[in-house]
């Protein structure tokens, strides 16, 4: 079995181990407060999961909360904390950042150890170590990450870890693999997890793969979806978007369940393409756990 497997197969219990640890700890005090002006960061994978925290964050009336990649953070805007999601901890871009930040303004890393440079950095950090992976590819860090935030505001995670453990159990629908094209549609915290699904299609299998807001999606990249197509849809679907999709022959999936749950079966759709073009889905071509740039040259 590959890693990346193994990994999606844990996720329901990570999930479990980072409420527990929110409850449990004084991790909430190291996530921010009520009212503070909050900027979530990572890349790649993280900067997708940093979207949804902070659509979740606005939409709960926590504060105003903006999502950036580690490389494109406004220095200029000031924030009362800023949160970095960090798998490996050594990231170029994240330990730039935190090493350019206000003197007066508060960090958080959420990783995976505590003595990498990240953490160091940082104010504060929530550990996951138990989410830790072998693959290049992420997956049981991104969501336990995403699931510690979502405690951290106060959801309750037991629906959505019920919801995984059947996705989990659940043959994958052969006909998904079958297709050439997947598109990945959101509304709201869901869109940043339509464009985590999209990216494991991409980086693990090769495959053609877009993500977009629902609402977006009918502004032109509709008009790519024909019957090689597979459009997946993370929550609840916009209006009229079905009717439109009936149209174009696309396989449409639209289960109706949580959204990480739901992006359980996308993870496991990227392995299973993967594996039907004889690619490794744990080493991906051209990436590893960790982008590490060369200091600049004076």
């Amino acid at each position: 079995m590959f890693h990346v497997a193994s990994e999606i197969a844990a996720q329901p219990e990570t999930w479990r181990r980072a409420a527990d640890l929110i409850a449990r700890s004084r991790a909430t005090e190291m996530l921010p407060r009520q009212g503070e002006r909050v900027a979530v960061v990572g890349c790649g994978t993280s900067f997708f999961m940093a979207q949804s925290c902070a659509a979740l964050r606005e939409a709960l009336g926590q504060g105003e909360t903006d999502a950036f990649a580690a490389s494109e953070f406004p220095a200029r805007r000031y924030y009362d904390r800023v949160v970095a999601i960090t798998r490996s901890g050594t990231t170029t871009e994240i330990l730039r950042l935190l090493g350019q930040l206000p003197a007066d303004s508060r960090s958080t890393v959420i990783t995976t150890a505590a003595d990498r440079p990240a953490a160091k950095l940082a104010n504060a950090s929530v550990v996951l170590d138990f989410a830790d992976e072998e693959s290049v590819v992420q997956t049981r860090f991104a969501t336990t990450a995403l699931a510690a935030w979502r405690a951290g505001l106060g959801e309750n995670l037991t629906p959505a870890v019920i919801e995984a453990q059947a996705s989990l159990n659940a043959p994958l629908d052969p006909a998904l693999a079958d297709r050439q094209q997947f598109t990945f549609l959101g509304t709201g915290w869901t869109v940043g997890v339509a464009h985590e699904a999209a990216l494991k299609v991409r980086e693990a299998a090769q495959v053609w793969a877009e993500s977009y807001p629902a609402m977006e999606f009918r502004h032109g990249p509709i008009s790519v979806v024909d019957h090689r197509s597979v459009v997946w849809i993370f929550g609840e679907p916009v209006p009229g978007l079905r009717e439109d999709l009936a149209a174009s022959g696309a396989l449409v999936v639209q289960n109706g369940i949580d959204a990480m749950a739901d992006l359980t079966t996308a993870q496991r759709l990227a392995v299973e393409l993967a594996v039907r073009r004889g690619l490794n889905p744990d080493r991906p071509r051209l990436l590893s756990r960790a982008v590490v740039l060369p200091a600049p040259t004076a």
